[in-house]
């Protein structure tokens, strides 16, 4: 399903019971976060999204916690729950050989449908252009300030837009922007991401100014994308339309080379000098700490455009389980085909909330000869911005990576430390402030497979795991209602 923009996600959110409205005055500063905060930690029903329609100082609603559910976030992205993604994908990229001339028809036909929706189409017109500000004046958004020793108010939920200054590349990604004044924003991209490294080639090429542009709503698959950890040069615009199963309708920008979506709710555009650089931060983070306070690019903002009756989306982070948690759950649905395209021995995944994404991976596999737990840690640790994970543990193919109790038991009765803990450095997250340094640290590697005579090191004989006899269990299952239990 394609929703067209924010608003009619938000209607089906209200119909099906999803949304709360809040009439009440509220700041933008620190209270939308504490209401926020406990709404997003609340179990069932009253976990909800949330639109605050009375903001003081401003006549914009603010919509946030969004994505807070698996529910919602599935619903985003057009799917009855998130694991359908995995199926869609897995279906969209399988390499079986269609047999006969009939089925290779068919599945021609299917690729060519799903792949003609990839392509973004360019408009004249679009609704995030109804109003132009003469003077553009951040202070008119109700951007919020998040926690309490933040330096100030940050923009959370963007779609930034960028191009490479040699290729044109477009590139998106959701970096958070602090408001340093009314016409200049701190552009948080860390180092591993495709704002950086067109950073690196202006640098390089002699580029004087890189154009950018915020996008604020619009379709949630489109907000999405841009968190979605892409190889270089795929764009995230294509993937947000083969999603929708629509393309993504593209606008040229009032004052940058640009083009952004024609149906967000707000645009803030201008441009990065790449040699210009700010203290930005600290930040409270999604690791649950403030993100200490760092050099990062400014945005020059050049013009600020928008619907007359604009929402403005936003999100918070901190100490899981948050809003972000399901962003980040429906990028590993999606993503875990194209791992088992790599690695065709893993069965599932599991980034858990816990480990706030980079610091804990767990991975099931089929386990096929000595070492071979070893050999996918260093696999993952190769694939793309996993390479930032701090944690990997492996275990066999029967545990449900997604049952942590579970998982801690295989781990618990399975590994000897001597043996089955791999210890090595290298890239980490920006946000790790538990690392040796900034963006260099330590790993770990658990083989929490069970062992045998041929695994290196194990010495004694592995025993069978407990297990009732199937015949016993299946006269069981007949009589059970006979035990009155």
């Amino acid at each position: 399903m394609a929703y067209r923009d924010l608003r009619e996600f938000l209607a089906r959110l209200e119909k099906n019971k999803q949304l709360v409205r809040i009439t009440a005055p509220v700041n933008q500063d620190l209270e939308i976060t504490e209401i926020a905060d406990r709404v997003m930690k609340s179990a069932g029903d009253k976990n909800v999204a949330l639109v605050f329609e009375n903001v003081r100082g401003h006549t914009m609603p603010v919509a946030i916690n969004l994505f807070g559910s698996e529910t919602r976030m599935a619903s985003a992205l057009g799917v009855e729950r998130l694991n359908d993604l995995n199926e869609k994908l897995s279906a969209f990229i399988s390499m079986d050989m269609p047999r006969g001339l009939i089925e290779k028809a068919q599945r021609g036909f299917e690729m060519l449908n799903g792949l003609k929706n990839t392509e973004p189409k360019y408009v004249n017109r679009g609704a995030c252009q109804e109003v132009v500000m003469e003077k553009p004046n951040l202070s008119a958004l109700p951007i919020i300030k998040c926690w309490p020793l933040d330096a100030g108010r940050y923009i959370t939920l963007p779609a930034v837009f960028s191009r490479d200054p040699q290729t044109g590349k477009r590139n998106v990604g959701m970096y958070r922007l602090q408001v340093f004044d009314d016409q200049t924003l701190g552009m948080h991209w860390q180092r591993h991401k495709g704002g950086t490294e067109h950073q690196r080639v202006a640098q390089d090429i002699g580029t004087e100014k890189i154009p950018v542009a915020v996008s604020l709503g619009g379709d949630p698959t489109i907000i999405w994308a841009g968190s979605a950890p892409l190889p270089p040069n795929i764009d995230e615009m294509m993937l947000a339309g083969w999603l929708r199963g629509k393309s993504v309708e593209l606008v040229k920008c009032v004052s940058q080379p640009l083009e952004v979506p024609a149906d967000a709710e707000i645009i803030i555009e201008g441009y990065v000098d790449p040699r210009e650089q700010k203290i930005e931060g600290p930040f409270g983070d999604h690791t649950g700490y403030y993100s200490l306070a760092d050099n990062y690019p400014v945005m020059h903002v050049t013009a600020i455009t928008h619907r007359r009756d604009a929402i403005y989306p936003t999100t918070i982070v901190g100490k899981p389980p948050m809003e972000d948690y399901w962003m980040g759950k429906a990028t590993e649905r999606l993503f875990l085909p194209l791992m088992k395209l790599f690695m065709g021995e893993i069965v599932d995944v599991n980034m858990p909330a816990e480990g706030v994404f980079h610091n804990l991976v767990i991975v099931s596999i089929k386990k096929r000869f000595p070492g071979h737990a070893r050999k996918v840690m260093y696999g993952l640790w190769g694939l793309g911005l996993m390479m930032l994970t701090k944690t990997i543990i492996v275990v066999d193919a029967d545990v449900d990576v997604q049952n942590l109790s579970q998982v801690a038991f295989e781990v618990l009765a399975n590994y000897d430390p001597l043996r089955d803990l791999q210890i090595v450095s290298g890239a980490t997250d920006d946000l790790d402030h538990a690392s040796l340094e900034k963006n260099l640290g330590g790993k770990l590697g658990i083989d929490a497979t069970r062992k045998t005579d041929r695994d290196p090191g194990q010495h004694q004989p592995w025993p069978p795991a407990i297990a009732m006899s199937p015949e016993i269990q299946a006269l069981v299952d007949q009589r059970w209602k006979e035990y009155g239990l």
